[in-house]
């Protein structure tokens, strides 16, 4: 699971160098999936997510993941997240979303 996190991330470092930034948060959200149980792997995610927002100059957004910077530490560390939730600040934080199910596969076999 950690070399999938990590190879979307990585995905999503090259679109967004391209000045891809739909298709590289496409990957981000995929890596949140992915990473949101685990505090670093979750952080990291919405971390990339909000430099994103601000080379859009997407104010509304880029607050949406600052605030989930902290929420999702939070959650994560607690053990509490929204599974399947895509991270974006177009999904409510809490809204519980169905995983996709190459990710769900990688999930399940890390457990």
């Amino acid at each position: 699971m950690e070399n999938a996190f990590e190879s979307e991330m990585a995905a999503a470092y090259m679109l967004a160098a391209s000045g891809r930034l739909g298709l590289a948060m496409r990957h981000l959200e995929r890596a949140h999936v992915l990473g949101q149980r685990r505090v670093g792997l979750h952080i990291r995610s919405h971390w990339a997510m909000l430099k994103i927002a601000l080379r859009r100059r997407a104010m509304s957004d880029a607050f949406g993941q600052a605030l989930r910077i902290i929420l999702g530490a939070l959650g994560s560390a607690a053990g509490v997240v929204p599974t399947g939730n895509t991270g974006g600040s177009d999904i409510g934080m809490f809204v519980r979303l169905p995983v996709d199910p190459e990710l769900a596969a990688l999930i399940e076999h890390r457990r």
